[in-house]
């Protein structure tokens, strides 16, 4: 996937990077990004290619470990392995030099053991086979990792975020919501509606579709609907939204920082998170204090608690996520808001995250 500091923004990206702040967040512990070898395949036909990319990296690694001792690492850490993309260096550079091999939100397809993507699949499973634990941020991906390997640890991980950014945006709240109604020229009596996410095609694009399918009908209640994010499908999203061109205002794609004082300003965030694996914008938005209503996909349940935080809908379903939005709009904003802040602050903040992975750390003999 995507290194931590590749210059394209993603969820995938910023996983990536909160896990690195949260393992060196740790007294005595350093991350060393190690390699930028990409090996995505989306079609199943380059695992040869990769394998060998793979091997030829580890060795070079190995070899400069053992030429520079004090870089030899202690434990080798993957992020986000499964059918599209292997890792084809961690277990060979594990194995090589002695050390435990952990992964995070690893994921199998059993379906996947046969066809185009047959090598890229054992290659995940060699490697989850290797793994001394599996950090799971989606406990959908560890159900289907217990049934393939039932010997595999797994380590439940909340999905987190670093709080205080938000938390200072939510504490804020009335003075961004004024910035931003003279900006953009918004009604301050009406619920603001916010959608987050890149705008390609599949998945992401799907969602934007489903959106504003779900909206039209609604097109009788005072809402605005504020949506950040860019990308090749934003042709295809504009001509979606087009019958509400009066609601929508179009804000373009926004840096990771400036997001906070966006999501405390606004009413509710609306994502329908069509096979969405994490919906890190969601988590982010409560973290702020914002409400989310989003398709009941991935880990999302376990971001959202249904009723309290937020709402949930079956995923892909319009008539039903229309209903959850409806519901939204009649319901008073702030004890969801005060729910937000409070399970974010409990459960998916840095330091949560950076206790549990201590404790692998130290299970695992490396502290």
């Amino acid at each position: 996937m995507k290194a931590p500091d590749h210059p394209v923004p993603s969820g995938d990206r910023r996983i990536g990077r909160l896990l690195i702040a949260a393992l060196a967040a740790l007294p005595g512990v350093t991350v060393d990004l190690a390699c930028h070898l990409r090996s995505r395949d989306p079609s199943g036909d380059k695992a040869a290619r990769f394998a060998a990319l793979g091997a030829r990296a580890a060795d070079l690694l190995v070899r400069r470990y053992e030429r520079d001792p004090a870089r030899r690492p202690d434990l080798w850490f993957t992020y986000h392995l499964y059918y599209k993309a292997p890792d084809w260096i961690g277990p060979r550079i594990a194995a090589a030099l002695g050390i435990p091999y952990v992964v995070a939100e690893a994921s199998v397809s059993p379906k996947r053991a046969e066809g185009p993507f047959a090598a890229n699949h054992a290659a995940v499973m060699a490697a989850l086979g290797q793994a001394a634990a599996s950090l799971n941020l989606n406990p959908r991906d560890g159900t289907v990792l217990r049934r393939a390997l039932p010997g595999l640890r797994q380590v439940p991980l909340a999905p987190f975020v670093d709080l205080p950014p938000y938390r200072r945006a939510a504490d804020a709240r009335k003075a961004h919501r004024h910035h931003l109604a003279e900006t953009l020229a918004l009604p301050m009596d009406r619920p603001w509606l916010l959608a987050v996410g890149m705008m390609r095609a599949g998945d992401k694009e799907a969602s934007f579709r489903l959106l504003a399918e779900a909206l039209a009908p609604l097109a009788d209640r005072p809402w605005r609907l504020l949506i950040v994010g860019d990308g090749p499908a934003r042709p295809a999203v504009n001509a979606a939204f087009a019958p509400l061109a009066d609601r929508v205002h179009w804000l373009g794609a926004w840096d990771e920082a400036a997001l906070p004082p966006l999501y405390a300003a606004c009413d509710w965030l609306v994502w329908p998170a069509i096979n969405e694996a994490i919906g890190m914008a969601l988590l982010e938005a409560q973290a702020a204090g914002l409400p989310v209503v989003a398709g009941d996909a991935g880990a999302i349940p376990a971001i959202i608690r249904a009723g309290e935080t937020g709402l949930l809908a079956p995923v892909g379903d319009a008539v039903a996520f229309r209903a959850a939005v409806a519901e939204a709009l009649d319901r008073p904003g702030a004890p969801l808001r005060a729910a937000a802040l409070a399970v974010t602050a409990a459960y998916h903040g840095l330091p949560a995250a950076s206790a549990q992975l201590e404790t692998v750390l130290r299970d695992l003999g490396v502290r």
